[in-house]
């Protein structure tokens, strides 16, 4: 019998369970793709129960339960930041002490009471890492290195913020960290806010945000807000940040800082949003690039591993790359509190003795984080007869035939095959599919398909044998967590006014493929493999054969405000709510003229069991 260790992450945001068979990621998938509730943070049952049928075992079968992070450290952290704060945080303290009473700082106890209430067999033991440790076990165990220099940087976990790790054979040793309450990550949450975008998920929209400003504010930022040494460490002036007084990021300080108050959200942004945004990136790089130089020297190690939700700043990971410090840099898809759960479960694997995986020369163990559920052919048909939804069924090889045609041909296309993705990004599995080379096809999708800002990036995805003549790229980024600039030889000559700004940069056509060039002339690149993703793979060689070009807009699908989809039901339903022109479903294409009216009364979430 395999050895099986659970993973669990919950109660902050982006609850996910992980399992991991010998060492081996086999299952993983965040609670909101399930519960339809975006960065679910309650326990996540419906993943947990996913993982175990996955590999048709029950609780019996599991060895350990790996709890992502240690909450009685937590609380300590919590009680000592509110007691640093009074008097000016004593209202937040009481409005959030009886939980952390309650339950909160025996999680972990939680979390075995959660697993009884599922009625899955006997609970096994339940045990707590460190935050920062499950993120640098998901950085390095899975990662295709023998050794690694490993940096983790985030918002919090119990106290550490950022940590430098150095990962050898199946084990992390931890090196330097800093601590609350100097935090990169609070300090990106901050400017987040107060450009009017929600802390903990509006984030990658600042970071979308900034080539369309100038980094005006950057030295008023290196002089008030951070003193960053030239190792990297970094202290922030903690008079100008709300997070230890109460439940806000920003407040006077901020305001009087910057000159005036924060945006409200949905309200225009304006020049300020913007040069804010690209102030708060330039500073944020260099602490990352820093650091990062900090990392190879104190481990002499030429590969580096990232985690963490600053690992998600996927323009600071092209930065590492494009300086050369490392030869390689790897990032964990599920950089993000969701991923602990999947370091957590490895690392105790590893104490357990279980080898590390890796399927090939240069391979990581994460499946092309493809983790998540399958629905075969004659689940999807069963629904698509059920909805009474016309459709005609096709060979792998037509159906990446006509899907490339339709691309072609400037139609846009929802892409529902084989396992979900774990993590944040679509990557082929659960994806929305456009023509890069239309140069109207960034506004259509974010405006008719995604319903959400028209300053937002898309990604592309390229054939990885192509992808160093169409971006400037060193190394694979099969996760699209690597931005890059898009290739001399793709970029075109504009005649559009030198002194556009903002949002007018929009209208500026700047390479061959500009439905995924960004307005500085970059793209946050995935390259596609055939071992990573077959069908994908077939898909995009489809459209090379037929276009030449080996590039297709990738998106995830969804709209705004939504998980990914995750079931037939979800997919067939934002198909139905959106102007996606077809819907690729299994070995099923689906033309919206043909379908049957929408009624919103038969939405899906009004039939989804709560338990």
């Amino acid at each position: 019998m395999p050895d099986l260790v659970l993973g669990v992450s919950a109660y902050y945001h982006d609850s996910a369970a992980a399992l991991i068979s010998d060492g081996v990621p086999v299952a993983a998938a965040q609670e909101e793709r399930f519960s339809r509730r975006r960065h679910d943070s309650r326990f996540p049952a419906r993943a947990v129960r996913y993982c175990l049928e996955h590999a048709g075992v029950d609780l019996g079968a599991v060895s350990t339960v790996a709890y992502y992070e240690d909450p009685r450290l937590k609380f300590r952290r919590v009680l000592a930041s509110y007691l640093g704060g009074v008097p000016a945080g004593f209202a937040s303290f009481r409005q959030t002490l009886p939980e952390w009473r309650s339950w909160k700082r025996e999680a972990d106890r939680t979390v075995a009471d959660e697993l009884r209430e599922l009625g899955l067999g006997p609970v096994p033991p339940v045990v707590c890492r460190r935050h920062h440790e499950s993120h640098a076990a998901s950085a390095f165990l899975p990662s295709p290195y023998d050794s690694a220099a490993v940096l983790c940087i985030d918002g919090v976990g119990e106290w550490a913020t950022t940590t430098l790790w150095h990962g050898r054979g199946a084990t992390v040793e931890p090196l330097v960290e800093i601590q609350f309450p100097h935090s990169l990550g609070m300090l990106y949450s901050a400017f987040t806010y107060y450009c009017g975008f929600k802390v903990d998920s509006g984030e990658y929209k600042v970071m979308g945000l900034a080539p369309y400003g100038r980094p005006t504010y950057v030295q008023r930022i290196r002089d008030e807000l951070i003193d960053v040494k030239p190792d990297g460490s970094f202290r922030l002036n903690m008079r100008y940040f709300e997070y230890l007084r109460g439940q806000v990021m920003t407040g006077r300080g901020f305001e009087r800082l910057f000159g005036g108050p924060r945006r409200q959200p949905e309200a225009a942004l304006t020049q300020r949003e913007f040069d804010l945004a690209a102030s708060v990136q330039q500073v944020t790089e260099e602490v990352v690039l820093r650091l990062a130089r900090t990392a190879r020297t104190m481990t002499g190690e030429s590969r580096l591993c990232l985690a963490g939700g600053v690992a998600l700043n996927c323009v600071a990971n092209g930065k590492i790359v494009q300086e050369g410090i490392f030869d390689e840099v790897w990032v964990q898809p599920a950089a993000g509190d969701a991923g602990g759960s999947l370091g957590a479960a490895m690392l105790v694997a590893a104490e357990r003795g279980a080898a590390r995986h890796r399927p090939g020369p240069g391979r990581d163990a994460m499946s092309g984080s493809l983790l998540g559920p399958a629905y075969g052919d004659e689940e999807i048909a069963a629904y698509l007869d059920e909805r009474s939804a016309p459709y005609v069924r096709l060979t792998g090889d037509e159906l990446a035939r006509r899907v490339a045609a339709l691309l072609d041909a400037g139609k846009i296309v929802g892409w529902f095959q084989g396992r979900m993705e774990f993590g944040p990004r679509a990557l082929g599995a659960r994806s929305i599919l456009g023509d890069p080379r239309n140069p109207t096809m960034q506004s259509a999708m974010n405006v008719k398909i995604k319903f959400r800002e028209s300053f937002r990036p898309f990604a592309p995805s390229v054939l990885a044998p192509d992808a160093k003549e169409y971006f400037e790229l060193t190394q694979d980024s099969p996760y699209m967590l690597i931005v890059a600039p898009v290739a001399a030889a793709q970029r075109v000559q504009s005649d559009a006014p030198a002194d556009l700004s903002g949002l007018d940069l929009l209208r500026v056509r700047r390479s061959t493929i500009p439905a995924v060039t960004h307005v500085d002339s970059s793209a946050r690149v995935q390259t596609v493999t055939p071992e990573d993703n077959p069908t994908y793979h077939r898909l995009l060689a489809a459209f090379k054969e037929l276009t030449g070009c080996p590039v297709v807009v990738n998106t995830s699908f969804n709209v705004r405000g939504e998980p990914i989809v995750n079931t037939p039901a979800d997919a067939y339903t934002c198909f139905m709510r959106t102007n996606i022109d077809y819907l690729a479903i299994g070995g099923y294409l689906l033309d919206k003229a043909d379908q049957p009216p929408w009624q919103e009364k038969d939405d899906w979430r009004d039939a989804i069991p709560l338990d």
